[in-house]
C-alpha cells in the first residue's frame, strides 16, 4: 500500500513532479509557457497534494534514460568517487580559471599576489560532502561562483580590501558545504551564485528537448 501524498516528504514529491514536468516538456507534450508556470508552482509550493496535482493531466512518466541524463547533467551534489585531496593555485602577476565539469578536491588553497583567480563550481562534481577553500590574496582578485543549492560558510578577514558574498549560507542538509576562509589584503573576494536551481532545471529541460525533437 502506497503512502498518501500528504504524508510524504514534500521535497521528494517536488522532485518527482519536476522530473515529470521536464519529461513531458522535452517530448513536446506541454508548451514552454505551461512548463515554466508549473515549474514555478512546483518550486514555490508548500503543500505536497497541490504540487502533485501539477502533473495529474500528464501521461509521460520518467524512465531510466531520463534518470541517466539527469545524473550526468545535474551532478552538483555529493558523489562517490576518487579525486585528489588537495589542489594548490599560486598566481603572482598572473591569472587562472577553473570552470566547466571538474571534480572538486577536498581542499583548495589559493595564493594570489597581484593576480586573478576564478573558481567556477556551477557545473562541478562534488566528491566530498565538505570542501574547504583557503585563500590568501594581496592586491589580487578572487572570484568564486557557486550553484544555488550548496551551503556556504565564510571566515575571511579583510585588511583594506573588499569581500562580497551573495551565496546561500544554509541551503539543505543533504547538499555539499563549501567553507571559505583566509585573508584578503588590499584585494577583492567575490562569492556569487552563477546559476539558480531554476536556471539549471530549464537548461536541462531545453537540452532534453533538443535531443528528443
Amino acid at each position: 500500500m502506497s503512502v498518501a501524498i500528504e504524508d510524504r516528504p514534500i521535497e521528494a514529491v517536488r522532485e518527482e513532479v519536476i522530473d515529470q514536468l521536464i519529461m513531458n516538456y522535452s517530448h513536446g507534450e506541454i508548451s514552454l509557457e505551461a512548463f515554466e508556470s508549473r515549474l514555478d508552482q512546483a518550486m514555490d509550493g508548500t503543500d505536497p497534494v497541490t504540487i502533485s496535482e501539477l502533473t495529474s493531466d500528464l501521461t509521460l512518466t520518467v524512465n531510466s534514460k531520463y534518470q541517466d541524463k539527469k545524473k550526468s547533467a545535474l551532478g552538483t551534489h555529493y558523489q562517490m568517487g576518487e579525486t585528489k585531496e588537495l589542489e594548490k593555485l599560486v598566481n603572482v602577476l598572473s591569472s587562472s580559471k577553473r570552470e566547466g565539469i571538474w571534480h572538486v578536491p577536498k581542499e583548495i588553497t589559493v595564493f594570489n599576489v597581484l593576480g586573478t583567480d576564478v573558481l567556477d563550481f556551477s557545473q562541478a562534481r562534488f566528491m566530498h560532502p565538505t570542501v574547504r577553500i583557503k585563500v590568501f590574496s594581496v592586491l589580487g582578485n578572487i572570484k568564486i561562483y557557486l550553484p544555488e543549492d550548496v551551503n556556504t560558510h565564510t571566515n575571511v578577514n579583510s585588511i583594506v580590501g573588499s569581500i562580497k558574498n551573495s551565496a546561500n549560507a544554509d541551503y539543505d542538509d543533504g547538499s555539499p558545504t563549501v567553507i571559505i576562509e583566509g585573508k584578503v589584503i588590499l584585494g577583492n573576494l567575490d562569492i556569487n551564485i552563477k546559476q539558480t536551481v531554476k536556471e539549471r532545471w530549464l537548461r536541462f529541460a531545453d537540452g532534453l528537448k533538443s535531443l528528443f525533437n
